[in-house]
């Protein structure tokens, strides 16, 4: 299991890039695109080894409108796994619960994540709330 990215929910993608890359330097950063099962756009900023994720609501009723009302900030952490059925079943049985079971990333050409599994696990026992998998290429 190794760290991909850390989810940072933002209110503005735009500001927020240009607030970060004032104080921080990226080997890269995408297109914010729109991820539409998950009602959000999202830009990825690359550093060494991992990624920065910036999430925007898309919509009014996107799963993190009322986490940006309420500041936002950090959001969640992604591990890359071998088997992300196998690592979300592991995870369940020890508490988590499943808010998105494995989906194909279909839609992510843009953000160099197309057709990998997703999934989000959320603890309430944990300092990090929600953790999301992605299986490796």
């Amino acid at each position: 299991m190794k760290l991909h990215h850390i989810g940072i929910a933002v209110k503005n993608i735009q500001n927020s890039l240009g607030d970060l890359t004032q104080f921080l330097s990226f080997e890269s950063t995408t297109i914010p695109a729109l991820v539409t099962s998950q009602k959000v756009n999202v830009c990825f900023l690359k550093t060494n080894d991992v990624y920065i994720e910036l999430i925007e609501p898309a919509v009014e009723n996107s799963p993190v409108s009322d986490f940006v009302k309420g500041g936002g900030g950090f959001h969640h952490l992604c591990f890359e796994v071998d088997d992300v059925n196998a690592k979300v079943s592991e995870f369940r049985n020890k508490g988590g619960i499943i808010v998105s079971p494995p989906e194909l990333t279909i839609g992510w050409e843009k953000l160099g994540f197309e057709n990998r599994l997703a999934s989000f696990v959320y603890f309430d026992n944990l300092p990090v709330k929600l953790i999301e998998f992605i299986s490796k290429k």
